[in-house]
């Protein structure tokens, strides 16, 4: 397995990924002369991470306000879902000591292994004594259960009725979307599905961040910083796009290769007879509300298998 070096120590990371992405340095993608626009949601991401870190360190010194541990640790853990290397820090060095918190350190090595990615020159000398990265983490950084489809559903009833963090995290989407002519309902109902907005999700098969790509798929789409929400968020809908042009704007099929992969769709000449994707493309052509998607037919030649696939799976109906 490859790994990082951190102050002369070899630091396991996630499969070959991390390292893979360090070295990859591929041209910025051509939408990104179109998403300036989303440069505002980003500062809006950051600066509510800095000003939770910053409640946060009042809560766990008792600064102007009662010392309570517990209350820093889920100030921290709203920060860390932003992608905020300090408070993946303070949360980490809370587990590593038992801060206020029971000791973990499997979550104290994921949290400064992060951190440490991110720059954190702090988390990078503490990484020496908690281990390698495991990818555990905490409850409250893990996504949350899938939420109950409303067909009614629309982005910006949605949006209002999220955190203030997660608010941040779906304008960014929204805002991304444009640059790459994905419907901003179709991104924010991938990125809901995927993660519950949350940046640094980890999932049992090393899925990443807010759009939860694998390893391959990051390299794929150039994503140097899988815990960056918008350099992930911007890998997902590249991928995204390539699969609407790949299935010819048909969503049911992009979808449901965004969950098992095209390699999946064309084997099984449709929707693979996997319980959890169908249930995905299920989700979100729900909340989507429609079965095509314009493409850009520049992106990608379309999939061989599609006339067959077109022919077994009649339209409108995912199953």
């Amino acid at each position: 397995m490859d790994t990082l070096r951190l102050e002369n120590r070899p630091y396991r990371l996630v499969g070959p990924y991390l390292m893979a992405a360090m070295l990859v340095a591929a041209p910025a993608h051509a939408a990104d002369q179109g998403a300036k626009p989303a440069r505002g949601a980003e500062r809006a991401v950051s600066d509510q991470a800095r000003k939770l870190v910053a409640q946060a360190l009042a809560y766990e010194h008792g600064e102007g306000v009662p010392r309570d541990p517990l209350r820093a640790s889920v100030l921290y853990c709203k920060a860390a879902r932003l992608g905020d290397p300090e408070a993946m820090h303070a949360l980490g060095w809370m587990y590593a000591n038992g801060r206020g918190l029971p000791r973990n350190d499997a979550y104290a090595g994921t949290l400064f292994a992060m951190a440490a990615y991110l720059g954190n020159v702090h988390a990078q000398r503490m990484a020496r004594y908690t281990g390698d990265y495991t990818g555990q983490v905490p409850d409250c950084l893990r996504p949350s259960p899938a939420m109950r489809v409303d067909r009614t559903w629309s982005t910006e009833t949605h949006i209002s009725a999220l955190s203030a963090e997660r608010q941040a995290i779906a304008r960014l989407v929204v805002e991304l979307a444009a640059s790459y002519d994905i419907a901003p309902r179709l991104a924010l109902a991938i990125a809901l599905t995927e993660s519950s907005l949350n940046p640094i999700a980890v999932s049992p098969r090393k899925a990443m961040g807010v759009m939860q790509l694998i390893p391959d798929t990051a390299v794929r789409f150039n994503v140097k910083n899988p815990f960056d929400p918008r350099e992930n968020i911007k890998g997902g809908l590249a991928y995204l796009r390539w699969l609407l042009a790949y299935f010819s704007g048909d969503i049911a099929l992009a979808v449901a290769a965004y969950n098992a992969g095209e390699g999946a769709v064309d084997r099984y000449r449709g929707i693979p007879p996997f319980r959890e994707t169908r249930a995905y493309v299920e989700r979100i052509l729900a909340l989507v509300g429609q079965s095509e998607h314009p493409f850009d037919s520049r992106v990608t030649a379309p999939s061989s298998a599609l006339s067959p696939i077109r022919m077994v799976r009649p339209p409108g109906n995912p199953r």
